[in-house]
């Protein structure tokens, strides 16, 4: 693509003012870094407070009596009994228990569901709403319609406070109609940085004075792609079309906590969810490979696409994301990799550029998560 057919958020004249290196990025320019740099930026976020564009991402809205009952046989995950002003997270599978995509749903009552959906797959995801719900519940395409802004790190509450004091009692997960700046907006206490802090779904047209409003805070910085990244790795949060996709389920992907008790093989409302006898028997029987943290043993970033081997130099897996992990100040990798070798501490080697470099299987995440639980 280049960059005159590459859409753009409602912040991109923003991003070039603030001095951004802009990328394409799921049919999107977007900042992938600002002058500060992506360490800097990183780092910033995990001890003030930092500002990401993410309105790149799908937002819809399904309205109606069933539309709770009409989602739960799409995602493994338990809507009919998701509290209003609660938000959670779901994965669309496929008929072979494949993760369509991630996505977050929120109750907002009034038979109103709010979904945000990835960027890379949110046409796809709405007509596969409509294809399977759409005779049931009314379905609102807010693509074009609402920008999307995340302010995470551990000053965003006092940062958001200054707006709408009523956002620092909210919790994790909690979702919310809240007023900032006199415009009517949603806001969770959520994020993909592992780290305390908010999204904020506001319309298109107001995005960017909430925006200056913001970063005209003395704790927060605008903070791009690169960075993002970087606090998700650490975060060991998944990233779709990396570490997860169509060609792994949930229980390989390490999803299983992700699958709601209700919708699992004993529960109250087992199963009815597509791939739902392909992920019941994985989870029985156990799976070939799965999903692991892995940490190098030298200063050596190991990217995706990495062959993982044994001892022996024989192929068990491959990394799915890797990089540097500035707040660990060790490279970080996630990967697939044969069951046989998915024991906490096992050793393993990557190959980069012809080298074998040493790695050990690790717990995630890498940096402990700060969500506030009150």
């Amino acid at each position: 693509m280049t960059t005159e057919t590459l859409a753009k958020t409602p912040l991109h004249a923003l991003h070039l003012e603030l001095g951004a290196r802009m990328v394409p990025f799921a049919g999107y320019d977007m900042p992938v870094q600002y002058p500060l740099g992506v360490m800097k930026e990183h780092l910033h976020t995990r001890d003030q407070a930092g500002l990401f564009d993410v309105s790149h991402m799908g937002q819809i809205f399904l309205r109606g009596a069933n539309a709770t009952k009409a989602l739960e046989t799409l995602v493994p995950v338990d809507i009919i009994d998701l509290p209003v002003g609660m938000q959670r997270y779901a994965m669309f599978t496929d008929e072979n228990g494949g993760i369509l995509d991630d996505l977050m749903v929120a109750n907002l009552g009034d038979d109103t569901l709010f979904l945000v959906v990835n960027a890379g797959c949110k046409g796809q995801d709405l007509a596969h709403l409509q294809k399977h719900i759409g005779s049931q519940c009314e379905i609102e395409n807010l693509f074009e319609a609402r920008a999307l802004l995340a302010l995470q790190g551990p000053k965003a509450v006092d940062v958001l406070a200054r707006l709408a004091p009523e956002v620092a009692q909210m919790t994790f997960m909690q979702f919310a109609p809240v007023r900032l700046l006199g415009v009517d907006c949603y806001v969770s206490r959520s994020g993909y940085t592992g780290e305390d802090g908010y999204e904020i779904s506001v319309p298109a047209e107001h995005a960017e004075t909430l925006a200056r409003s913001l970063l005209a805070e003395t704790e927060v910085e605008a903070i791009g792609l690169g960075a993002r990244d970087s606090l998700r790795l650490e975060a060991g949060l998944c990233l779709y079309g990396h570490d997860m996709s169509t060609r792994v389920t949930p229980i390989e992907a390490s999803l299983l906590w992700a699958i709601s008790k209700p919708r699992r093989a004993d529960g109250a409302r087992a199963g009815g969810f597509p791939g739902a006898e392909r992920i019941f028997a994985q989870q029985q029987a156990g799976v070939a490979s799965k999903r692991v943290g892995l940490l190098p043993q030298e200063r050596v970033p190991v990217r995706e696409g990495a062959e993982i081997v044994d001892a022996d130099g024989k192929v068990i897996g491959a990394v799915t994301s890797g990089g540097f992990g500035p707040t660990l100040g060790a490279p970080v990798a996630m990967g697939y990799v044969q069951s046989s070798h998915i024991a906490l501490d096992t050793e393993l080697w990557a190959i980069v550029r012809g080298k074998r470099v040493a790695m050990k299987v690790a717990k995630t995440p890498f940096v402990p998560q700060r969500y506030y639980r009150g």
